[in-house]
């Protein structure tokens, strides 16, 4: 993956983080440049940390799964992808509003944000993407939308959470298309 599909998969994979950053804004009556900080700091941080470990858990098999990697890295972006998509265009919002920015509160939202990362993680690790430059862009780029999503949140709500969803579900779909297409125009 080159750096600008690199950027673009962190902007896809920032999505679930923002989300969940607007509605941290939200459960806050005023907010403190602190609390776009710890939410950067953990959703970011998870969003750098689960590629890391999906790329080296594929890494010691990827030579077994040459052949049909590209199908492995579309299939996961793809479902990675239409998970967010159903996410965003469903009618119930189940997430409660909690009002701490501590630990126990932010530990499982940054784990939750980021399973789909550790996936992608799998994904750099059949396309021959440079680990360290993916990981600094995926985390740096959540950092800044979730510490923007807390601000967001509080001043304008959820109006912006499920088009955030969606738009991400979108980009990873397309990204995984791109990849097999590649691929498959390589191949030919």
């Amino acid at each position: 993956m080159g750096l600008l599909d690199l950027f673009i998969t962190g902007v896809a994979l920032s999505m679930d983080a923002f989300a969940v950053s607007v509605s941290k804004g939200l459960s806050v009556q005023r907010v403190r440049l602190k609390h776009g900080l710890i939410t950067g700091a953990y959703f970011g941080g998870f969003q750098a940390l689960m590629p890391l470990l999906g790329f080296f858990l594929a890494s010691s098999f990827a030579e077994y799964i040459k052949r049909f990697d590209h199908w492995i890295a579309f299939g996961l972006l793809a479902l990675i992808g239409a998970n967010m998509l159903r996410e965003a265009l469903s009618k119930e919002d189940g997430e409660e509003m909690n009002d701490s920015f501590g630990f126990k509160t932010m530990l499982p939202l940054a784990i939750a944000t980021s399973i789909d990362a550790l996936a992608t993680g799998v994904s750099f690790a059949v396309t021959d993407t440079n680990i360290w430059i993916a990981i600094s862009l995926v985390g740096a780029t959540t950092f800044a939308f979730s510490a923007a999503g807390v601000k967001i949140g509080n001043a304008f709500g959820l109006k912006y959470k499920s088009k955030a969803e969606f738009v991400g579900g979108l980009i990873l779909i397309l990204m995984g298309v791109k990849i097999l297409v590649e691929h498959l125009r390589g191949a030919a």
